[in-house]
């Protein structure tokens, strides 16, 4: 083959994957790099014109300990039919985030971490790459959170939305996506979306949100699951969550045989730009 017919074939990909939505450069924020086939196989939706995505936020769990600039690691208290403690949560040094569920004596416990206070942001895109666990009586979730704005209660959920990028409290193939707004008692709202994808249930999975300001649109594994504009979008800056949870909406965790685990491969936030920059 010719050096011409190559260099076709090579703009020929690269125009391919941008029009797939695939990132093909490495991807750097923050003092991190995302290099390698992490970064080609990254999917973004369509920018708004003359706009490109940015990579503004990002963990690949690479080191060997959580690292505490990006996280705050909940514990050790009562959440739930359970409790959320710190050392349930940490890296097994193959690039992967572990919350564990376990029995603990008489109780049962889990790990939960947050962004609060170290990364807060509002609008883009963002995307968790994870593997859920095998037993019942507990559930993992990506979700972002705002604080006081979900608690606020006059503005629906513009001022503050808790947003369920991803639920599994079932070991079938099914997940959950949810939004909450106006507190959780008599002024509570929501709305939510139970999504059947095939195999989701087994290896490790890509769930996105393209937060608009006037749109949510979710995503797993680059297709589109959910497109929704309750609660009126939040317009507030939110933290990211990934949390277990231990109650009956999972099942009984007392069938369970633990300990149990929710690995998470990277957390990434991307925000727009103007072309050129």
């Amino acid at each position: 083959m010719t050096r011409m017919a190559l260099a076709a074939l090579g703009l020929l990909a690269i125009v391919t994957a941008g029009l797939l939505g695939i990132w093909t450069r490495p991807l750097t924020a923050a003092g991190s790099q995302v290099t390698g086939s992490r970064a080609a196989k990254q999917f973004l939706p369509p920018a708004p014109a003359g706009k490109k995505w940015r990579l503004l936020w990002c963990d690949e769990f690479s080191g060997a300990t959580i690292d505490e600039s990006k996280w705050v690691i909940l514990g050790d208290w009562k959440r739930r039919d359970g409790y959320w403690v710190k050392a349930d949560s940490y890296l097994d040094g193959k690039g992967h985030l572990v919350l564990r569920t376990r029995k603990d004596g008489d109780r049962f416990t889990s790990g939960a971490m947050r962004t609060q206070g170290k990364f807060e942001h509002r609008f883009g895109y963002w995307e968790c790459r994870c593997k859920f666990p095998a037993r019942e009586g507990h559930w993992p979730a990506f979700w972002l959170f705002s604080r006081p704005g979900v608690s606020k209660v006059g503005d629906q959920g513009r001022d503050g939305t808790e947003i369920d990028i991803v639920e599994m409290p079932w070991r079938t193939d099914h997940i959950q996506h949810a939004l909450h707004w106006d507190r959780y008692g008599k002024h509570h709202r929501s709305a939510g979306k139970k999504a059947e994808v095939k195999g989701v249930s087994r290896g490790f999975h890509a769930f996105g949100l393209h937060w608009k300001p006037d749109e949510y649109v979710f995503y797993v594994d680059g297709v589109e699951t959910w497109r929704t504009k309750a609660g009126g979008v939040s317009q507030v800056k939110a933290f990211v969550k990934l949390t277990e949870e231990i109650g009956k909406w999972g099942g009984n965790i007392r069938k369970a045989d633990l300990p149990d685990y929710f690995l998470v491969d990277y957390v990434r936030v991307f925000d727009v730009t103007h072309k050129g920059k």
